[in-house]
């Protein structure tokens, strides 16, 4: 006899923290499904991991990713699950996509939030608090969320947002002109 097919268990499934328009959760849902032409507000984190050089990891999001396939952009981004602090979601994540430990963790845009439209038509509306974030390893990045890396000195990825920002996500677009603001605050 056979079972029929199904999707992930609840167990296998991410969730994401839905809000309401003052940032407060008001509930949660299926990231599978979230993510649509008319996505609700909803929690996220995005992070620039600088190694003991001083570069920071800029990643390339995989080809096989649903928004914004093969872009460059921040070090590691993602969604605390339900009840899951930010700083605990950044380490979930940074170990997951890139194989790496992070020794310290310290906000640095604590109100971001955006809100962008993919070419595929999937909305990004995201309340996003910025982290930045160290390590001592370097990445052994999972191939199903990250197609390459590089190490980059921050005043180049700062003319990289400047001066061609078609080639790298939106998020980060926005991010880093403010985050330049407060390094040199």
């Amino acid at each position: 006899m056979s079972r029929p097919v199904s999707g992930p268990s609840t167990a296998e499934r991410e969730f994401v923290v839905l809000l309401d328009e003052e940032h407060r959760p008001t509930g949660s849902a299926d990231k599978a499904v979230v993510h649509t032409e008319d996505t609700p507000l909803h929690l996220a984190f995005s992070s620039y991991i600088f190694g003991p050089d001083g570069r920071v990891l800029f990643t390339r999001r995989a080809l096989g990713k649903t928004t914004w396939p093969g872009v460059w952009t921040n070090s590691c981004c993602g969604h605390p699950a339900p009840e899951e602090s930010i700083p605990d979601a950044i380490r979930r994540r940074a170990r997951q996509e890139l194989g790496i430990g992070l020794t310290e963790i310290t906000d640095a845009l604590p109100d971001f939030r955006y809100r962008a439209i993919s070419a595929e038509g999937i909305v990004e509306n995201e309340f996003c608090p910025v982290f930045w974030a160290r390590t001592e390893d370097e990445p052994a990045p999972n191939p199903d969320e990250v197609a390459e890396y590089a190490w980059a000195d921050w005043d180049g990825v700062v003319a990289l947002a400047e001066g061609a920002p078609w080639t790298i996500s939106p998020w980060a677009v926005e991010q880093i002109p403010r985050l330049n603001a407060v390094r040199r605050g």
